[in-house]
Order: structure tokens, then sequence, then C-alpha cells
């Protein structure tokens, strides 16, 4: 049994993650900003008693020093997409998971796992990757036993990447295809990174770096094409200059949640599979198996015309 803290615990990846860990019997305390919107959400996600939810300013080091005390594990979850007033990238890529390392070695935590991103290393035009890449240094500086995990892109039916492209679908007549759709990923469903997380914790794996992939490699274009088929939809693929997609996105992004910003463009140059330079989920020995088709056939339905009652009946 382990005594986990988390934080980002309220995302796709922790509330799948926080079940896991209470269901091999670990204590988890899980840190929220806002204790009312999300407290009782979190304490559903376990085995009653093995859930504690605490409320802190994940910034504010006072606060947090005696969540440190006595625990095994420190689990970063936390990140973000777009930036927005005080969370941006400085904040929630470099300074707090250089915080988190400071803590941790402070309070002797056996293990920091920090989940970092797939592809930042080529990615040096972007904001985003260069901030993940920044506080990957920094860590890695101030804490020796720690763990890097470099997820491709996550999906389930919590996630905010294959349902708002459902969403999208639904809407658009047509679909914009940035650099042509050539942009490759390996889709990693969360119940397999959440084994992968597991796992390097009862197994106590020492690799500093692993990147973390789905069982396929499939382009952005065919992502969107097993959407498609997935809600029964038909919809003209355009590719588009990426002079239109930066003015696009100029314009998605005055709003709270931008669909997509001019940094994500810059990402999309990039593929997001092995970069063959660290080890991997499969070269430790935890393959993922949930493949992409099979997946988001549990949840698509949704998104269909009848929804719910779109479902075949066996």
């Amino acid at each position: 049994m382990k005594k986990v803290l988390i934080f980002g615990g309220s995302g796709q990846i922790g509330r799948h993650l926080i079940r896991r860990l209470t269901k091999k019997n670990h204590l988890v305390t899980v840190v929220t900003r806002n204790l009312h919107k999300k407290g009782i959400i979190l304490k559903t996600q376990g085995n009653p008693g093995y859930v504690e939810v605490v409320e802190a300013n994940i910034f504010n080091e006072n606060e947090l020093n005696h969540l440190f005390e006595n625990k095994d594990i420190c689990i970063n979850l936390v990140g973000i997409l777009f930036e927005k007033k005080n969370d941006t990238f400085k904040n929630i890529h470099i300074n707090f998971p250089t915080m988190l390392s400071q803590m941790s070695k402070k309070y002797n935590v056996e293990k920091l796992i920090h989940v970092s991103a797939l592809g930042i290393e080529k990615s040096l035009d972007s904001k985003y990757a260069k901030s993940k890449l920044e506080g990957e240094k920094n860590i890695i500086n101030n804490f020796s036993n720690l763990n890097i995990l470099r997820p491709s892109v996550v999906f389930s039916v919590d996630d905010n990447f294959t349902t708002n492209l459902m969403t999208l679908l639904n809407l658009l007549p047509i679909f914009p295809l940035y650099y042509g759709g050539r942009t490759k990923f390996c889709p990693l469903h969360v119940s397999d990174f959440c084994e992968i997380i597991l796992k390097v914790i009862e197994e106590n794996i020492s690799d500093k770096i692993i990147e973390c992939v789905g069982p396929e490699e499939i382009s952005f274009r065919e992502i969107i094409e097993k959407l498609l088929i997935s809600i029964d939809k038909k919809k003209t693929l355009v590719p588009i200059p990426i002079k239109i997609a930066n003015l696009m996105a100029y314009f998605f992004e005055k709003f709270p949640s931008p669909l997509i910003t001019r940094d994500q463009i810059k990402l999309l140059k990039y593929d997001n599979v092995l970069s063959g330079e660290n080890k991997s989920n499969v070269d430790i020995d935890i393959p993922a198996k949930a493949k992409f088709d099979d997946e988001i056939l549990k949840y698509s339905y949704m998104w269909k015309k009848g929804g719910e009652y779109s479902k075949k009946k066996n």
C-alpha cells in the first residue's frame, strides 16, 4: 500500500487513475482548487475511505507543505493546452512542476511521476512544447527518483479530443485538415495509460523518460474518417493553407475555451509518435491494448442521430 498525492486529479486521467489506485488499496490524496465544485465527484471515484480530497492553491507552498508529509508517491497531471490569465504555460508547465520536484526532495518522497507530452522535443517553435521541455529539465535537475511519462493523445469518453471532434463533425458542413491531415498519432486509451502509471508505481520502474503510445499509428485524417464512420456522418474534408488556418485560430483564441490556437497548429506540424530516443511502454513490457475503433464505438453513439436510442441491441 502506497500513500499517493495527486495534482490534477479532476481531469480524465485523474478520475480513471484514482479508481485504479484505490482498487489496489493505495491511499489517495487529491488536491483541487475548487472543493465545492469538484470534491463530491472526486470522492466517488475510489473505494470509500481510500480517497481524501483537499482544497489548496497549488502555487501556495505553505498550503502544500503538510500534504507532502508521509507521502510515498507524488503524481503531477496538471497541464493546459492554451493560456488564460494566471494559467500560463510558464506557471503551469515550468514553475509548478519545478516547485513539486523541490518539495518532493524536501519531504523525501519515494517517487515523483510527471505527465508531460510526446513529441515536444521536435516542436521547438511551440510555446507549449518549449514550456513542457523546460519543466522536464528542471525536475530532472531537482529530483532523482522520478518518471516523466510522455503520452501521445489520450482519449476516452471524458476527453477533450475525440468528443470535441465529434461535436464539430456534427456541426460543420466541411472539416478543415491542417497539413493535409498527414500528422501521425498513436492514440492511447486512458485505461491503458492509467495501467502504465500503476505498473510504474508497483514495479518501481526507474527509467526517467518513458514514451507512452497506443497499439496503432494513425494519421489525423484517418482519425477524422474513423470518427465519421462511428457517428454515421459524411463530411467533406478540406486541406486548408496554414495562413488561413492561423487566421481562423486567431479568432478562436478570443473565446474562453478555443477550439484551436495558433500554437496548437504549430504542434500539428510534427508527428506524435515514438522518437526512438527513449524507452516506451512497450519496452518496459506494458503494451497498450485498447484500439481506437473499438473504444470510440462505446461512446460515439451520443453523437449519432437519436443518441442513446441509436445503440444497436443484440
